[in-house]
């Protein structure tokens, strides 16, 4: 099989590369880039690409599978308009490429709680996304949907302390279905997905990415 993906340098990207190129499953693993992030291997075509003319590349966005995982933050992006081109725009402009050139299966990296009519920025943000994803009708659509992301030698001084906060719940059975998990965990879930789910749209919540993924949370 032909994968093609986005947001392969960010983490749970990164790893998700890598599980591709070691699955016998999937002969060639086409990745769009803004800049060379991998060492070269025989199945890896790293594409350099110009996001804001991402439709000029259309003709590398063909395959058997599409998988986004484009997503950055309100501090990086500069601005919450930023973020949104970025976690909203280009993941539907790469999912309507896709769809246009007939890839019948399309995995999406969301998040829990994604809700395109709630008032919490981020959560509207995603489920506008799921939203419009599924308006394109694949043939099947896998949203992987995590809770808190554990990101291996995160600098994140934020994000340590809200996993941390999160995995101290977690102990004592409180908010479960946010439970963070291995960006490793999520990757793996992303790729058992495609063959262990038969419905033509598929929720994959934070129990179920435990269940599909062979990594156990240490947490």
């Amino acid at each position: 099989m032909r994968a093609v993906l986005i947001g392969g340098s960010g983490a749970t990207g990164r790893v998700l590369v890598h599980e591709l190129l070691k699955s016998t499953d999937f002969t060639e693993v086409v990745v769009l880039l803004r800049r060379k992030s991998f060492d070269e291997q025989p199945k890896l075509r790293q594409i350099i690409v110009d996001f804001s003319k991402l439709q000029e590349f259309e003709q590398e966005i063909h395959g058997d599978i599409a998988f986004s995982c484009l997503g950055t933050t309100v501090k990086d992006a500069g601005s919450k308009e930023a973020q949104w081109r970025v976690d909203h725009d280009l993941n539907l402009q790469f999912a309507a490429l896709a769809k246009k050139n007939e890839i019948p299966c399309f995995v999406l990296l969301s998040a829990v709680n994604a809700d395109a009519e709630s008032k919490i920025f981020y959560n509207r943000m995603k489920g506008s996304l799921e939203q419009h994803v599924k308006a394109l009708d694949f043939g099947k659509l896998i949203i992987v949907q995590p809770g808190g992301l554990i990101r291996p030698n995160t600098d994140r001084l934020g994000e340590k302390i809200g996993i941390n906060a999160l995995r101290a719940f977690n102990r004592i059975g409180l908010f479960k279905s946010y439970e963070a998990l291995p960006v490793a965990t999520v990757a793996q879930a992303m790729i058992k997905s495609v063959h262990a789910r038969k419905e033509r749209i598929n929720i994959i919540s934070v129990e179920d990415i435990k269940q599909l993924s062979d990594t156990v949370n240490q947490g």
